[in-house]
């Protein structure tokens, strides 16, 4: 989750000289941060380097990131007529800079370990694109949600198009598994996900599996939500550590699951650490298709040792099950 990033001496070195929109545009330097993890860590697959907003400079809403604020969006989107505005994209050109920092990532590890590509999900995009910039109780969206549905999923679907057919562009160019991230999706009721969701994350996931690879449908804050998101699709369904990984699985035992350790329990001390990571891992039971994985992204001040301990440690005790 969120492996390259400010946590590493690595990515702090490349950042003084280039920003984040301008690594994501370097596909050769967008392949390099995707490695980093790869080759400090040990990790068992890569994730590209990029961002889940990067669709929005070609729809020109003018993405910005300010340094420690996150993305702004200079032109959010809140009526009928900046709706229609938006056009069509295609992955191949208005997108190809991250293609090609796949084909780039993918040919750099020689099968050493998979890539997995990924975006935003329809939800989560519009959530940005509506209130410009990050929310905590999302009123701007919720309020456009509630007032104007028929705006709403005139929105959402124009997103899930472009969502859907940007990652099937991605296991095209080599991508080994895909991951839609809808990381604001929890301020949600099981009523509102339903009504409002459901439909556009479905058609997302539809589109994107025509890119022939498995998908993994992730949302933080979802313990209400997770049959629901599971009936939107994916083969893998992610959960946060906010419910135990074996209860979630039983809500949906024909997927795969990945989770479900908490981000902040890599700053705990050594010991208690493992027995955090064994606890998730009995809670799989060596049931198949389990990826063991953080809830959340890592965290700017998490230590290096720490996250490549975790790793280690889930090592080990595969080792022992072969």
């Amino acid at each position: 989750m969120r492996q390259a990033g400010r946590y590493m001496k690595e990515y702090r070195a490349i950042r003084q000289r280039a920003s984040l929109l301008e690594i994501c545009h370097r596909p050769q330097l967008a392949a390099e941060v995707t490695l980093q993890p790869v080759e400090r860590l040990g990790v068992d697959a890569a994730i590209i380097f990029a961002d889940i907003l990067l669709p929005f400079e070609p729809l020109d809403l003018g993405l910005s990131f300010q340094e420690g604020e996150g993305p702004r969006i200079e032109r959010p989107v809140r009526t009928p007529a900046d709706v229609q505005r938006l056009r069509d994209l295609d992955p191949e050109t208005d997108l190809g800079h991250v293609l090609e920092a796949v084909r780039a990532a993918v040919g750099a590890l020689g099968g050493k370990v998979p890539l997995i590509g990924f975006a935003g999900a329809p939800f989560t995009l519009a959530s940005y694109a509506i209130e410009g910039g990050g929310s905590r109780h999302f009123v701007t969206a919720k309020r456009l949600m509630y007032e104007d549905p028929e705006t709403w999923h005139a929105l959402l679907d124009r997103l899930a198009g472009i969502v859907g057919r940007y990652l099937a562009a991605q296991a095209r160019a080599g991508a080994a598994a895909l991951q839609l991230f809808d990381s604001w999706v929890g301020c949600l009721s099981p009523d509102d996900y339903r009504r409002y969701v459901l439909p556009h994350s479905r058609r997302a996931i539809q589109l994107a599996a025509a890119g022939g690879v498995p998908i993994i449908h992730f949302g933080t804050g979802t313990a209400t939500l997770l049959e629901d998101m599971a009936e939107a699709g994916g083969e893998v369904i992610g959960v946060d550590w906010r419910m135990p990984l074996d209860a979630a699985w039983e809500r949906f035992p024909d997927r795969a699951i990945q989770g479900n350790l908490d981000p902040v329990a890599l700053f705990a001390p050594r010991a208690e650490l493992r027995n955090r990571v064994m606890d998730v891992l009995d809670r799989a039971r060596e049931r198949p298709g389990h990826i063991f994985n953080l809830g959340h992204g890592i965290l700017p001040q998490t230590p290096v040792d720490n996250v490549r301990a975790v790793v280690e440690t889930v090592h080990e005790w595969a080792a022992t099950r072969v």
